[in-house]
């Protein structure tokens, strides 16, 4: 069975950065495509960054330059650390996993569907 289990979120700052974990279990971290995304209430789930397979990386315009997604293949665990943070930057940040080694192309990588395992997320608050 697999499980994602996000950790590291909390309140800061703006300006201020935060690093979430995904630990995986049941699941190779290395060898798959793996992505982040968020989502606030009543909106839709919007994809924050992505990591192939082969470790190419695509980001949303919103966080390019100061998020960057890695994986920590030692601990099977997958990363996001965030910079800069942003007030607009404040909601629950999803892990998801998918079993290809790609997730889509530079356009779609950001749909849903590419990914078959979520975790339960983890909530980041920015404070103006």
């Amino acid at each position: 069975q697999v499980r994602l289990l996000e950790s590291g979120g909390g309140a800061v700052q703006a300006g201020g950065s935060l690093r979430l974990s995904c630990e995986a279990s049941g699941y190779t971290v290395s060898s798959y495509c793996m992505a982040w995304f968020r989502q606030t209430p009543g909106q839709k789930r919007e994809g924050v960054a992505v990591i192939d397979g082969d470790g190419t990386l695509r980001y949303a315009n919103s966080v390019k330059g100061r998020f960057t997604i890695s994986k920590g293949n030692a601990n099977n665990t997958l990363f996001l650390e965030m910079n800069s943070l942003k007030p607009e930057d404040a909601t629950m940040y999803y892990c998801a996993a998918s079993r290809g080694l790609y997730c889509g192309t530079t356009d779609s990588w950001n749909s849903r569907g590419w990914y078959t395992y979520w975790g339960q997320g983890t909530q980041v608050t920015v404070s103006s």
